[in-house]
């Protein structure tokens, strides 16, 4: 599934959202941005909420080492960030096991 990120250009942020991931599951834009550059990165689709736009679930380490998920999607050439959280322990033995 990379080949989402094949000619992606940047980040766009929600300027309503922009610090919902921070108030919510304490994720840091930046940290988001991260794990696009950071070695495993697993890309799965996520159709269950991709209903009025398509939607990914990203699996990646930031650069302190933390796990997170990140749901997005793409407007044009830009990724935008739906969604981040800690991964769960289910979810990081995936990433382990697949990464």
């Amino acid at each position: 599934m990379k080949d989402v990120l094949s000619d992606f250009a940047g980040f766009q942020w929600d300027e309503g959202n922009s610090d919902k991931n921070l108030i919510k599951h304490l994720v840091e834009n930046w940290e988001c941005e991260q794990i696009f550059f950071n070695e495993p990165l697993l890309i799965l689709d996520d159709p269950g909420h991709s209903t009025t736009e398509k939607r990914w679930a990203a699996f990646g380490r930031t650069e302190a080492d933390r796990l997170l998920v990140v749901i997005f999607t793409r407007r044009d050439r830009l990724l935008r960030v739906i969604s981040a959280r800690d991964m769960n322990r289910k979810e990081r033995n995936f990433h382990e096991k697949n990464g």
